[in-house]
């Protein structure tokens, strides 16, 4: 009898070494059941990250994303789970042909002695204009890997709390001048 060969793993979606790799992690005072369920429900995403305009679920593996850059440019691109654990990891990749090559993968794991999960999330992508592009956006003052962190702190405080903390409305230090009486 023949040996079974394993099945091939998908194609990489991002080919060389093109892509920007970011990684960011966090631990939430959560289970992983309640974290995992939520991420999966795709459309939520919008709720904890200031790019991500919409999310729309075309099928049960794949979504529509439309994001806004700081420069104000809205891209969109096609995206397909291809890797799943209920609980544990859910992978995906940009469809071949979107204005965006991602990929990436987010991981939820016990956290040490049952304080919540840790979240892992690994993300890679070719910026607009490759390495032109991104040195431009940085130009501009985009810096992905810091978008990244805190859109996973955002995913945190809404998870713990129902909500994301803010400063808008409030008033701001600098610029007012307060004014003393003299004595």
């Amino acid at each position: 009898m023949p040996a079974t060969r394993p099945k091939p793993l998908p194609r990489p979606a991002i080919t060389g070494d093109r892509g920007l790799k970011i990684v960011a992690a966090c631990t939430v005072k959560k289970s992983r059941e309640e974290l995992f369920r939520f991420w999966r429900r795709v459309e939520n995403l919008p709720r904890f990250s200031r790019q991500v305009l919409a999310v729309v679920e075309t099928s049960d593996t794949t979504s529509h994303w439309v994001v806004k850059s700081d420069s104000g440019t809205i891209v969109e691109w096609d995206l397909a789970i291809i890797n799943e654990h209920e609980n544990e990891l859910i992978s995906w990749e940009s469809e071949p042909g979107s204005e965006i090559q991602n990929a990436g993968t987010v991981r939820f794991t016990p956290a040490p002695d049952d304080q919540g999960t840790e979240v892992t999330l690994n993300f890679e992508f070719v910026p607009p204009g490759g390495e032109l592009g991104l040195a431009l956006a940085r130009l501009y003052g985009e810096k992905p890997e810091v978008e990244v962190e805190d859109n996973l702190l955002r995913f945190k405080a809404l998870m713990e709390t129902g909500e994301i903390p803010t400063t808008e409305g409030q008033p701001a230090g600098a610029g007012r001048t307060v004014k003393r009486r003299a004595k």
